[in-house]
């Protein structure tokens, strides 16, 4: 194989679209997520169009060994990984008092444990090889507080700042991280984090447009792309000037439910 992008939360939204960028590009692919039956059917759709090998490695990532599993997998097949893609990550809404914890502990394995040990598991083979391209899926909730979804903002807060951490920390190796950050984006997230009818999502991005700006500032090698012109005019200049009583009030309400 060659050219090999491992990407997690592969089989719909975002992930989805990452792998029919790279296999357009006629490179080949790992690709990690629960449902057997949608990786194996991503699986013909890309080697139909494209050509392409693909290997698909079905996987619940909040459970603790995941990564791990996922390392000897690559190693068992003697694949090179040249790109990380750690885009699997969940969300959940509601008052954190009123949540299911372990609801909140899977979260926390998806979007930052599972993120952090695939890194560190693939990071030595790049380091070797003096190259690779890592992007994280991380969001503009990175930025912010979050009101009722206060570990989620949480999580992609983590995956933001390590992101440009080890960033310049592999920079000798001639290896490149970029944290992906949209806004709201039309995929399942939406249903499953259970905020349909939330105001965020009325003027949400397509997961499309979203992963060709993520893959082509990954292959830029920047360090932070926020996908949406708005929230990066408000992040970036606007924000600074509030205080954070208001910035915290005002994320409340746009994501009330309706």
């Amino acid at each position: 194989m060659k050219n090999v992008a491992v990407i997690t939360g592969a089989s719909s939204g975002i992930g989805k679209e990452l792998a029919f960028i790279h296999a357009a590009k006629n490179k080949d692919l790992v690709l990690v997520a629960r449902s057997v039956e949608q990786l194996e059917r991503l699986k013909m759709e890309l080697t139909q169009q494209f050509g392409v090998q693909v290997l698909v490695f079905p996987k619940d990532l909040t459970q603790p060994n995941a990564a791990r599993e996922i390392a000897d997998f690559l190693a068992e097949n003697n694949i090179t990984v040249e790109y990380l893609i750690n885009n699997a990550g969940v969300g959940g809404y509601g008052k954190f008092c009123d949540r299911d914890i372990q609801k909140e502990r899977e979260m926390i394995q998806l979007n930052v444990l599972a993120l952090t040990e695939l890194t560190h598991l693939i990071l030595p083979q790049m380091i070797q090889n003096k190259k690779g391209k890592i992007l994280n899926t991380a969001s503009t909730a990175g930025f912010l507080p979050g009101p009722l979804q206060a570990v989620y903002f949480a999580t992609k807060a983590y995956v933001v700042s390590f992101s440009q951490g080890i960033a310049q920390e592999l920079k000798p190796y001639g290896i490149t991280v970029t944290a992906l950050c949209p806004g709201p984006v039309a995929t399942k997230f939406e249903q499953e984090a259970g905020m349909q009818g939330s105001n965020l999502f009325k003027n949400a991005a397509t997961a499309a447009k979203t992963a060709q700006k993520g893959y082509r500032a990954m292959e830029k090698g920047k360090l932070v792309v926020i996908t949406d012109k708005g929230l990066y005019f408000a992040t970036n200049f606007l924000l600074p000037f509030f205080s954070r009583k208001f910035v915290i009030r005002t994320m409340e309400k746009m994501q009330k439910i309706n």
